[in-house]
């Protein structure tokens, strides 16, 4: 009884220290409240209630306390947003505020030791390094790179066809479709690419390095970010972001050095960013570690996990494939295959895309915005030094814009012919067909660039898609019985990468 009593009286005592340490924050000085939400635990907060799934609880919370509402996570006051308008009111509108990024600790100061772009908070040393990522991914960029990606979708349509033995056998198109973002990703940052889905690169780098990835970036993935005790002792997931940062450093350091050497000693390296980082380091007083980190940034973001999603959707859809395969018929024949100029006559492909984005987004949460002063919004107190979370899990579900959430059915955007980036930019947030990455002022920049393109302004979309469908029928582009013969290309840029 003396433990049980002592036990209740320590844990009331560090409950009351939890909350007179945070109360300064519930008002402004005239009377605005922080916004409601759940009560959580002492020191812990709200944290142990999002370890898995955590976009699931995130949305039970909008439901309850609607679409702002506030946490604790550990010792940090968090805000999540659930609202396309609030997201676009703060995000955008306020942006000057919004639109910074909470320094965490494992994914900031560990693993991207303050260099990371899309993680860093808004200083002198983040404006150079958008600056310099930005003459890969701006639009006419995107567009001189464009026949490498269509190169890519050719060749993911050729590996399925030949590891499926022309769809005698079943296969895991998952690596396939990892490969294809991986390569894009490798032809933009270094001039090079794998040969095949056992590659070395592939397989036990790229892949531990993803894995290490899991639970140690996210949002909401560990206690650690959040709590000023576990970063100053030996624990589990310190040493993992440390692994991950040496790893990531041995990895794309090390290809960064192979090219170095090769352009001092004359040999022809292909344009692309490590080329145009190592021409400009003196100018812009770039160090190893600072074009190591912002080459994994590159090869961290892709569009893998939406080819995957396709593959594993359209197989249990019989009825949608049908309708694609005939569309595809139609616009484009058995004879070729399509090209961007197609897009524009294929209005059910760009619906299936449209519908894999909003069932299954890459990251629910995204990377969270910090607030850089007090604001007050709606009779609301948002004070500074807030995490702003963009719950995007709760917009895309959100029954009165989407009746039979869970249900994929392309057929809701047929009316849709937007572009993504066009989307993004509709005055309306509530008309948006997706919000992927993020929303507002850096809006994740590579990835709001690469991903529409990659799939909206290439053939890659519509020839990935072709291929998959025809596959899932075990068919892949039959012409007269005869399958197309799928040559790679023998005079294409492509031949500079090895």
């Amino acid at each position: 009884n003396y433990s049980i009593l002592l036990t209740s009286v320590f844990a009331v005592a560090i409950y009351l220290i939890f909350k007179s340490l945070s109360g300064s924050l519930l008002f402004d000085g005239k009377g605005n409240k922080i916004p409601d939400g759940p009560v959580g635990l002492p020191i812990l907060g709200s944290f142990p209630f999002l370890t898995q799934y955590p976009e699931l609880t995130l949305d039970y919370w909008a439901q309850k306390f609607g679409s702002l509402y506030s946490v604790y996570l550990g010792n940090q006051f968090v805000v999540v947003i659930s609202d396309p308008q609030i997201v676009k009111d703060l995000t955008v509108t306020n942006g000057a505020v919004f639109s910074s990024r909470k320094e965490m600790f494992l994914k900031s100061q560990n693993i991207f030791l303050g260099r990371g772009v899309t993680a860093t908070p808004y200083n002198d040393r983040w404006r150079k390094h958008r600056r310099l990522a930005l003459t890969w991914l701006n639009k006419p960029a995107v567009d001189g790179y464009a026949a490498v990606l269509d190169y890519e979708a050719l060749v993911l349509i050729q590996d399925l066809y030949h590891h499926g033995q022309a769809g005698k056998l079943p296969i895991n198109p998952q690596p396939h479709a990892g490969r294809c973002s991986l390569n894009n990703m490798l032809t933009i940052t270094f001039g090079t690419c794998t040969d095949s889905i056992e590659d070395p690169l592939l397989v036990s780098r790229y892949r531990n390095l993803t894995f290490l990835c899991r639970n140690c970036t996210g949002p909401v993935s560990n206690l650690t970010d959040y709590l000023p005790v576990p970063q100053k002792l030996p624990n589990w997931m310190i040493t993992r972001s440390q692994k991950l940062h040496e790893g990531l450093v041995e990895t794309y350091g090390g290809l960064i050095r192979d090219i170095d050497r090769r352009m001092k000693k004359g040999d022809q390296v292909p344009d692309c960013l490590v080329k145009t980082l190592l021409l400009a380091r003196e100018e812009e007083e770039l160090d190893h570690l600072d074009m190591a980190i912002l080459c994994s940034a590159f090869m961290i973001g892709g569009t893998a996990s939406i080819m995957q999603w396709f593959s594993a959707l359209i197989p249990a859809h019989p009825e949608i494939q049908a309708k694609a395969h005939a569309e595809l018929d139609r616009a484009v024949g058995r004879n070729r295959m399509p090209t961007v100029d197609d897009e524009k006559n294929m209005p059910y492909i760009h619906a299936i895309i449209k519908a894999i984005e909003r069932c299954h987004n890459p990251f629910w949460l995204g990377t969270p915005h910090y607030s850089t002063q007090d604001t007050v919004y709606r009779g609301q107190f948002i004070p500074k030094d807030t995490v702003v979370i963009l719950n995007t899990y709760t917009m895309r579900h959100d029954p009165q814009r989407r009746p039979e959430l869970h249900k994929f059915n392309p057929d809701r955007y047929m009316n849709d012919a937007t572009l993504s980036s066009e989307s993004a930019n509709l005055a309306n947030p509530n008309e948006r067909d997706h919000w992927m990455f993020g929303v507002g002022y850096v809006y994740d920049y590579f990835f709001a660039t690469i991903l529409p393109h990659t799939f909206y302004q290439s053939s890659v979309a519509p020839s990935i898609i072709s291929s998959l469908v025809t596959w899932t029928e075990n068919r892949l582009y039959t012409l007269l019985k005869d399958p197309i013969t799928l040559h790679r290309p023998t005079s294409t840029k492509a031949n500079l990468w090895r």
